[in-house]
């Protein structure tokens, strides 16, 4: 009986380091949570570009190619966040890297400032 215990212990520790992945890592669970993120913050990213080109070149720049921008940038994350969920199980890229990079996630100031 004793043994027995033994080995179900043994057993479940397997198990639970079989499935732990180390933290900070690309991999298919980082690959599909990045995936769902951008799929539902991408039209966010038209308020981010008309403010980013706002804050850098003015209100008249904002209003033409801030919006032009942010639209593009808006299907470029979108495209993404649909391709990654795709295919979070196969590590395309290379181990699992994003495909966008900077910023990863969306990365929007909504307060401003």
């Amino acid at each position: 009986m004793a043994r027995r215990i033994v080995l179900i212990i043994f057993a479940i520790l397997l198990f639970t380091v079989a499935l732990t992945s180390p933290a900070y890592c690309n991999n298919w669970e980082s690959k599909l949570g990045r995936g769902v993120c951008n799929m539902f913050t991408f039209p966010l990213e038209l308020y981010t570009q008309v403010a980013e080109v706002n804050n850098n070149e003015g209100l008249f720049a904002a209003a033409t190619w801030g919006i032009i921008k942010g639209l593009g940038m808006s299907v470029v994350r979108a495209a993404c966040g649909v391709y990654e969920v795709v295919t979070f199980p196969f590590p395309v890229p290379a181990d699992y890297m994003p495909i966008l990079t900077e910023p990863e996630f969306y990365g929007g100031n909504l307060i401003g400032g």
